[in-house]
């Protein structure tokens, strides 16, 4: 089977969803000595850009100074699906359910203080919804201590498995292992695949094309 378009996610809003949830992504730019480095960064996506925050020096601005073209990437591995749900005897058959959010695109440091202040505060919203801080003014000379990383997508991929390439009965089989296997992270697992537990067992509420 050909999986290739069925794991494209087609939804730029389950798109957008999923960089507002994630906590880590990884921004990659070129160094002087032409290899990628890759740095785990925070980060927020607003108005369909990313926006990081940074010291004012550092290997990464020099990198996009030089070079502005960037990688960013965020992910999460929702479970690993152990080869023994299909076969004792066979481990190449092990998977893992995941989302993946791929970017290219151009850099650049935010220069515009409201543009500055709406990221920054921005990170702080995502990180710290429960508050209890002083939201950031523009005029306020702390801007100036920290760099703003911009980046604007010229490409923008998604990848996701959670079930979608396997018919109804399938899929339910493999939820049931999920649940019984209990993991960590199965029952959030479960409900984006579309499922939902009840007494009996579970049921399907949902199917998982995005």
């Amino acid at each position: 089977m050909q999986l290739v378009g069925i794991l494209e996610i087609k939804s730029y809003k389950k798109i957008k969803e999923f960089l507002e949830d994630e906590h880590v992504g990884r921004v990659s730019s070129i160094d002087k000595n032409g290899f990628p480095q890759i740095i785990p960064m925070n980060f927020v996506f607003r108005n369909d850009a990313v926006y990081m925050h940074s010291h004012v020096k550092g290997e990464k601005l020099d990198n996009i100074s030089r070079n502005n073209k960037v990688g960013f990437e965020a992910d999460r591995e929702l479970e690993f699906l152990p080869s023994y749900f299909e076969d004792p005897h066979n481990a190449s058959l092990a998977d893992t359910l995941y989302i993946s959010i791929v970017i290219k695109g151009i850099a650049s440091f935010v220069s515009n203080r409201e543009e500055k202040t709406l990221a920054l505060n921005g990170l702080m919203e995502k990180y710290q919804p429960e508050g209890h801080y002083d939201p950031l003014e523009s005029t306020m000379r702390v801007l100036d201590a920290v760099s703003v990383i911009k980046i604007v997508p010229t490409s923008l991929h998604g990848k996701y498995k959670i079930g979608q390439h396997m018919n109804s009965n399938d899929r339910m089989i493999l939820a049931k292992k999920i649940l019984e296997k209990n993991s960590p992270t199965a029952k959030t697992t479960l409900k984006i695949m579309g499922f939902e537990e009840i007494d009996d067992g579970l049921r399907m509420i949902d199917e998982p094309k995005w």
